[in-house]
């Protein structure tokens, strides 16, 4: 990826075209967090069917701009496609990206869960998204939601959403002890 996006408005980390990546959105006062599984090809000047719904519905929801983040920061289009294997240095580094990035928000963060099914994909996604969670705890992070909560309790990703979802309260702490139960001792 070449420098030509503009960086006042984009977010691009790392700022450049890699095989992951851990943050893309649009500067503002007001962000929406979303969190994802993993990011697909997606750059500042060629935002994927997702990340134009996340935009729609951030804006629509009455955010000035949005921050793409992701359990874990892989680039694979293909879920299929993700490592076998947790990567742990790649989420330590993700961890701190997430960390760095709720202290740069001013009062309180807000994010959307928007993982969908895909977190069965993978045993160690779930490890991933503990770790963020205990991380947003500590932030105070106020979690959303969009549409109906899947029949194993996981939020709906955003992709199929319609322009005008409205956010709604997500207990992401209820989620965890729930959903996420059986990876807290595996990390």
């Amino acid at each position: 990826m070449s420098d030509s996006y503009d960086k006042e408005k984009w977010i691009y980390v790392p700022d450049y075209y890699t095989d992951y990546r851990f943050i893309l959105g649009t500067r503002g006062e007001k962000p929406l967090i979303t969190v994802g599984i993993n990011p697909s090809t997606a750059t500042p000047l060629a935002l994927d069917n997702t990340l134009k719904s996340v935009e729609r519905i951030a804006l629509n929801n009455g955010f000035d701009s949005f921050i793409m983040f992701n359990v874990y920061p892989q680039r694979a289009t293909n879920p299929d496609d993700m490592h076998s294997e947790m990567d742990k240095d790649l989420h330590g580094q993700n961890m701190k990206a997430f960390k760095n990035l709720l202290k740069g928000i001013k009062g309180t963060p807000i994010a959307w869960a928007a993982w969908g099914t895909i977190i069965n994909k993978r045993a160690y996604l779930k490890t991933c998204l503990r770790d963020m969670v205990d991380i947003a705890i500590a932030y105070d992070v106020s979690w959303k939601k969009a549409g109906k909560i899947s029949k194993e309790g996981h939020p709906h990703h955003p992709l199929y959403l319609k322009k005008d979802s409205e956010l709604e309260d997500f207990d992401v702490k209820n989620y965890a002890n729930i959903c996420l139960q059986e990876q807290t001792n595996v990390l």
